[in-house]
């Protein structure tokens, strides 16, 4: 069956477990272990967009250095 699903896991300590489940109930969530899921799964998603967001080269972060220094803002 090539479409399984492979799992592992992953342990948490118990009061955190049971935190929340008790904060699942109620929720679409049918498990710790989706929601678990679920929350990995945004944060990396958050991560990686980050990574993606634009950062200065080196040569246009020097440029702004040497704009503030001219304003007085750096030494």
């Amino acid at each position: 069956m090539a479409d399984e699903k492979k799992y592992t896991t992953v342990s948490i300590p118990k009061p955190l477990y049971d935190k929340i489940k008790k904060r699942i109930e109620g929720t679409g969530f049918t498990s710790v272990s989706d929601y678990v899921t679920y929350v990995l799964r945004e944060v990396l998603a958050s991560l990686e967009e980050e990574e993606k967001e634009e950062v200065f080269t080196e040569e246009e972060e020097e440029k702004v250095k040497e704009r503030l220094r001219a304003l007085g803002y750096l030494d």
